[in-house]
């Protein structure tokens, strides 16, 4: 039992500094940012974030003309 546990964290471990090495190596190195709302080329094509577009219908504007 405890050598599965000692793999496991082992293998966490490697995982954690592999998927880190970008940051630590990088000056002033960052996550990349994937997010629909802080991407450039969505917002140039016109494209929203889902929960951007849910809160807008959510919350019509009251000056809007009902129908």
């Amino acid at each position: 039992m405890l050598k599965v546990f000692l793999f496991s964290a082992i293998i966490v471990g490697i995982a954690m500094l592999l998927l880190s090495v970008r940051i630590l190596l990088k000056r002033n190195g960052r996550f990349v940012k994937t997010h629909v709302s802080q991407s450039k080329a969505m917002r140039d094509r016109g494209i929203t974030c889902v929960q951007s577009q849910d809160f807008a219908m959510r919350h019509k504007s009251p000056f809007a003309v009902k129908e």
